[in-house]
């Protein structure tokens, strides 16, 4: 039987409640309360189930409609056409199928390859930017096909949308962890490690056991926004142990927190397993938005978030070295046993 049918929820109206919405409309507009108010409900979602959807996220329904319209376009390209700009050092460019693995997730061990194709983008740099010239890891320039100026202009309003929402999302995180408001925004400043990855799911021939579109794993992100159509396939991992298919809310993101979240809290905020099976028989889009600091930055556990009965379960870190360790462990074209001829040879 499948990982996510083993323990699949039946109730689902009953696992929904457990995946609250979230209205960011009043803090947005400055409401008086709103920030408290919206700090409480975070705290009690990312401390229970570590998933929420974002209501009145601020980003025009238009920008999300071209960014799949986009990734769409993208993903119709000829194979040979994309694997010329297949993913670098930084892991920005094209991921083919079967180019991936969640080897080292420790939801669980993959053993085949994931059946899914991604392009990655970040910041749009230009050639001169000082990080390039100097050659500092994670800061690369973006890569595009030729003759593609809308879909590169529809992405990266997508992109620059998603990372100015996801900055206004940093004071209610810091109030819901105890911490004062403006306590990420040095760690978020001068270009964020953010990066998008637009998805695409070919329909499934193997549904078989420990086959999967992405296997069970959680982000390495401070936070992950998802942007889903309606083919399904996304199924989270309640605190219950069930398998619970999380429905698309028109207007809203669905949320998630990552290892770093789950690093600065001291485990205090959830990072929860998520994967994905496309047994639809369709073509399935996803855009995944991930924001996380600064790649310089020390990621230590919040004063907040220890004490003398729960002392602190991580030592400092640099965000650069537990990012590049995280894609060392889970793409192919990072692991110095893998060649690029290897993978390009299992991707065709």
């Amino acid at each position: 039987m499948h990982l996510f049918r083993q323990h699949a929820v039946t109730d689902h109206a009953a696992a929904a409640a457990l995946v609250p919405v979230i209205d960011y409309g009043p803090y947005f507009a400055g409401a008086p309360g709103a920030l408290e108010r919206l700090a409480e409900e975070l705290r009690h979602a990312c401390e229970t189930v570590g998933f929420f959807y974002a209501l009145n996220h601020g980003v025009p329904q238009a920008i999300i409609d071209r960014g799949f319209a986009a990734s769409r376009q993208f993903h119709a390209l000829p194979l040979e056409e994309k694997l010329k700009l297949r993913l670098n050092e930084n892991n920005i460019g094209y991921l083919p199928v079967n180019a991936s693995v969640q080897a080292a997730s420790t939801v669980h061990k993959a053993t085949k390859p994931n059946q899914n194709e991604s392009f990655f983008i970040s910041h749009d740099r230009g050639p001169d930017h000082p990080d390039l010239q100097a050659g500092i890891p994670l800061r690369g320039r973006n890569k595009w096909p030729d003759g593609m100026a809308t879909m590169r202009a529809d992405m990266m309003a997508y992109f620059d949308a998603l990372y100015a929402m996801g900055q206004r999302m940093l004071p209610p995180f810091a109030v819901a962890l105890g911490m004062p408001q403006d306590h990420f925004a040095s760690y978020f400043a001068n270009e964020t490690h953010a990066n998008c990855r637009f998805l695409h799911y070919p329909p499934q021939a193997d549904t078989s056991e420990n086959t999967f579109g992405t296997a069970p794993h959680t982000d390495n992100s401070f936070m992950t926004a998802l942007a889903r159509t309606d083919v399904p396939g996304l199924a989270i991992r309640l605190p219950s142990g069930e398998w619970f298919p999380p429905p698309v809310i028109p207007g809203t993101f669905l949320i998630n927190l990552g290892n770093m979240m789950r690093r600065w809290s001291n485990n205090r905020f959830l990072s929860t397993p998520h994967g994905v099976i496309n047994e639809s028989g369709a073509d399935r889009y996803s855009i995944a938005y991930f924001h996380s600091p600064n790649p310089d930055v020390v990621i230590d556990c919040l004063p907040s978030c220890i004490s003398a009965d729960n002392p602190a379960q991580y030592e400092p870190a640099v965000y650069r070295d537990l990012i590049l360790a995280f894609f060392r462990a889970n793409y192919f074209h990072q692991q110095g046993h893998k060649s690029e001829a290897a993978v390009m040879a299992v991707a065709q």
